[in-house]
């Protein structure tokens, strides 16, 4: 790697320079759809169990009144929020990516930005844009360099930095600030991919700790503590330690990007790594019209960080956050019902005979390309019974940038999800938030966006 006065002080001055006023409208547009496509998604997250778990279990890190909690409106410490908000995020799967830097950078950077915001006051909401797409820059500007099979969680770790570069923007910090604040967040990174092995729940509460780390590392910083300067490019450094098959060529066009406009929409409720296969399987029994009973196989060809991820044994016994990530139960669910929602990972759903059974049909095997950080492009192949074999290419899979959902659905999607949480929001209130984040620009205070995010009162 080159010295830390190269990679590392040009993420640093691309956090000291960000302007919304040299955004470009469609950045602008990019952030505001995924601001709110985060909310919605974040509002759904509430209605899983643990959620009242993790709020149980934070008054035991200390209280306070700083900042809220999505969906209840519970006041607790910004820190507490950030982490809550944050996991509420990503805990269903729902969340956008980046694809090749193969990071959720929203989950960690808009929990953290808003809990911020909810605490400091007096944030405009051009700054929340501004601060977003700085974050998104650096998040996705430090996975993208990565050429090593996915070891540490990546999409919380960079995330952290991430959106401890954007509050930077938001306080207006100094660049000797802002490096210190972001090795401070760097000796904080928590998280493996030992926990999407297993598929267990402590995979988006890694994403919570890592936004709550954002805001500890902005206030020690505030306070004058140094972090290590050459955090990135030094010899026990991100890149020597987490991803050490770093490509500096990746940072070549860093200040020429916008990487807000590069994330992908995730219309369904499960890894993104499951979503070549539903839409292959859609679009197949789609063109073509057969009946279940005529699926003799399915075949899913595919990069091999498919199989890593998601290539995994359906059983009636898995855990929610296990069939998230299990494509042949995703699919199977997706045929089914012609969708997958929330609700197809409650309890009596995992246990479902027919999706068992169409799930034992579906196989997923290596295709030719060896690249190990690529999701595409994928290949889905049917067999019937009578013989026909079906097939479809897919170069980009529903919801990337070349094949968006385009505002109409990604509008569907977002009053889905807001009016799936723990307690219904009015379709009043969802159309509120979709009105609020249109203009967001003009916001005067991040608050009144926060305040916009709290069920209906009276709703259990």
């Amino acid at each position: 790697m080159n010295s830390y006065n190269n990679i590392t002080h040009r993420l640093v001055e691309r956090s000291v320079s960000a302007r919304f006023s040299t955004l470009s409208p469609n950045a602008v547009a990019s952030a505001k759809t995924f601001i709110l496509d985060s909310i919605g998604v974040g509002l759904s997250g509430s209605r899983v169990p643990l959620v009242k778990d993790l709020e149980a279990l934070a008054e035991n890190w200390g209280t306070g009144a700083a900042a809220r909690i999505w969906g209840s409106g519970r006041r607790v410490p910004a820190s507490t929020a950030a982490f809550i908000n944050s996991y509420q995020i990503h805990n269903q799967e729902w969340d956008c990516l980046h694809e090749p830097a193969l990071v959720h950078p929203m989950a960690v950077i808009l929990g953290s930005l808003t809990a911020w915001c909810d605490a400091r006051g007096g944030v405009h909401g051009s700054q929340l844009i501004e601060g977003c797409s700085v974050a998104v820059d650096v998040a996705t500007a430090i996975g993208r360099s990565a050429k090593n099979k996915l070891r540490f969680f990546r999409p919380a770790m960079c995330g952290a930095l991430g959106a401890t570069a954007g509050i930077a923007r938001i306080e207006g910090l100094d660049a000797a600030t802002t490096r210190s604040a972001l090795g401070l967040t760097y000796s904080q990174l928590s998280g493996t991919m030992q926990a999407h092995v297993e598929g267990s729940p402590m995979l988006p509460m890694q994403i919570g700790f890592n936004a709550r780390v954002a805001l500890d590392s902005i206030n020690m910083a505030f306070r004058g503590i140094s972090g290590p300067m050459n955090f990135l490019e030094g010899p026990f450094g991100y890149f020597t330690l987490i991803d050490p098959e770093c490509d500096s060529s990746a940072f070549d066009d860093f200040e020429d990007r916008e990487a807000i406009t590069e994330l992908s929409h995730k219309p369904f409720p499960s890894g993104r790594a499951t979503h070549g296969g539903v839409d292959g399987v859609l679009s197949l029994r789609e063109q073509h019209g057969f009946s279940l009973e005529a699926i003799r196989e399915i075949r899913v060809l595919a990069p091999p960080l498919i199989i890593q991820l998601v290539d995994r044994p359906p059983s009636p016994t898995m855990a929610a956050s296990y069939a998230r990530l299990c494509l042949p139960y995703v699919a199977a669910t997706a045929l089914l019902h012609g969708d997958v929602q929330v609700t197809d990972f409650d309890p009596g759903a995992l246990t479902d005979p027919a999706r068992h059974a169409l799930a034992a049909r579906i196989r997923i095997a290596k295709d030719d390309n060896s690249a190990v950080n690529v999701l595409a492009p994928q290949r889905v192949e049917i067999s019937l019974h009578d013989g026909t074999d079906l097939a479809i290419d897919l170069p980009a899979v529903l919801g990337a940038p070349t094949r968006p959902l385009g505002r109409a659905r990604h509008l569907a999607k977002f009053r889905r999800a807001a009016s799936s949480g723990l307690r219904p929001m009015n379709s009043a209130n969802v159309e509120r938030l979709i009105n609020l984040v249109d203009h967001l620009e003009q916001l005067d205070d991040v608050r009144t966006l926060v305040d916009a995010f709290q069920f209906d009162e009276g709703t259990t």
